[in-house]
């Protein structure tokens, strides 16, 4: 009787993820890598955050073939802790994929049901009340917040996004741009207060609520604030580096030249762009 092809090292088309969790078993079997048997879902969330971040780069390039590796590493995160899960006796990577397509199912009545929508609007006001029904309570017994789900560790200015968004889903929200502007003005006011009192409690929390209130305006103008903050940060790092290039083509630093002569060389690195 001919021998069963390993399943770890098939090739055949469409059995990519079969062939995935098959490897995993061996890594983590008795004979298996002695790194890969010592993790935990403990020493796996520095990777999973490193390979997002990994992942998140390569989505704002052209280089495709960089996009799928760093797909593939975020998703072999997602085998990895099922694996452990799946140990542990708790869960399996199908029970993953199938709660996913419940939760997708479930959560688009105006495609698999017989909801009807308007637009894009109308879905994510749909979702939340949907989310609302299947959480009714924390993990504590208490009511759920509009704005749980929200994760705690997403860096601030992401944080900041995804609060404001799920508040003005809940109807918590200013009824045009001018709000907005309003406040940054009414913020912007209280910050000059705070530095004027010397207070670096009362400059931070104001500095903080100008920050919230610029978020808020990138919401209502429809520009996703990380993007646009990264975009403004590349701008800089490349101007910088330009200016850094013409100051040492005189033979000299920057720490060489004088405020008013540097301003002079970034207008006109500016210029050229």
């Amino acid at each position: 009787m001919a021998q069963a092809a390993d399943p770890a090292l098939d090739r055949t088309p469409g059995h990519g993820l079969t062939r995935v969790a098959a490897i995993l078993a061996r890594l983590r079997g008795p004979q298996g890598c002695p790194w890969d048997r010592e993790q935990t879902l403990q020493t796996l969330k520095a990777p999973l955050l490193e390979e997002t971040y990994e992942l998140l780069e390569t989505m704002t390039g052209d280089d495709v073939a960089a996009h799928a590796e760093e797909l593939g590493d975020v998703l072999l995160q997602v085998f990895f802790q099922a694996r452990l899960r799946e140990e542990q006796g708790t869960f399996t990577l199908d029970d993953v994929a199938h709660g996913l397509a419940e939760k997708l199912v479930r959560r688009h009545p105006h495609v698999f049901g017989d909801v009807q929508v308007a637009d894009t609007a109308a879905v994510l006001r749909n979702w939340e009340a949907i989310k609302r029904t299947e959480k009714q309570t924390g993990a504590d017994g208490a009511p759920r917040s509009a704005l749980d789900g929200v994760p705690v560790a997403l860096p601030a200015l992401c944080r900041a996004q995804r609060v404001q968004s799920k508040a003005a889903r809940s109807g918590f929200d200013w009824p045009d741009v001018a709000g907005v502007d309003a406040k940054i003005a009414e913020e912007t006011a209280e910050l000059q207060a705070a530095r004027a009192s010397g207070d670096p409690d009362a400059i931070r929390h104001e500095i903080g609520d100008l920050l919230f209130s610029v978020v808020n305006l990138c919401r209502f103008l429809h520009v996703d604030a990380e993007e646009a903050l990264q975009a403004s940060s590349d701008r800089f790092n490349r101007r910088f580096r330009q200016v850094e290039s013409r100051v040492a083509a005189t033979g000299r630093t920057l720490r060489d030249c004088k405020l008013q002569e540097l301003d002079a060389v970034w207008d006109a690195v500016k210029k050229t762009e």
